[in-house]
């Protein structure tokens, strides 16, 4: 098995690419060592000192690390461990059906929100996946749509301007009623 990396457009995140499915539906991010209980991967990564988050997607595993911390010290120890749990065949997640995706939204404007999960679907979540996180619908409400960040889009020094300038453009120009993007904290 051969583990492949890349660098995300936040520096303090590194994606992680095990040439195997890592989730087959949805995301699922650990923005803590607390967070990690339902993932005996994540809670392997987690033990690496100056592991700050992980974030599993389709096919990629992102791991970030604190300000302190360079890669170069920690990225061997992670390959090492996502190898391992890979060979163990210990599952990813002991509960998939709690995987992340778009918040459930009912309500007279439930046709704005469908389409806006569908934009994010097919416009946004397979570029931020590229690299490395995930933005999932938290919400909506006169005219304001609410998202989550994840993976390396959660604390990544362009995730403003990737909202405002990008999705909320994107939004805005597709959906007349969508006013304004702010993301929510995790």
């Amino acid at each position: 098995m051969f583990i492949q990396t890349e660098s995300t457009p936040n520096p303090a995140t590194l994606k992680f690419l095990p040439g195997h499915t890592v989730l087959q539906n949805g995301t699922a991010d650990f923005p803590n060592i607390n967070s990690s209980e339902k993932s005996p991967l994540a809670k392997r990564i987690f033990s690496i000192e100056g592991v700050s988050g992980v974030f599993f997607g389709f096919d990629f595993i992102t791991v970030t690390k604190t300000n302190e911390t360079e890669w170069e010290h920690i990225k061997p120890a992670i390959l090492g461990l996502i190898l391992e749990h890979f060979q163990s065949d210990e599952p990813i997640l002991l509960d998939e059906s709690e995987n992340q995706n778009h918040a459930e939204h009912k309500g007279p404007d439930s046709h704005i929100v469908d389409k806006i999960k569908e934009l994010l679907d097919t416009r946004v979540r397979p570029a931020v996946a590229q690299d490395g996180g995930d933005i999932t619908f938290h919400g909506y409400e006169s005219g304001i749509v609410y998202l989550h960040m994840q993976g390396a889009c959660a604390g990544c020094p362009s995730s403003t301007m990737t909202l405002k300038m990008g999705i909320e453009n994107l939004l805005k120009h597709f959906i007349p009623e969508v006013q304004e993007v702010r993301p929510i904290a995790a």
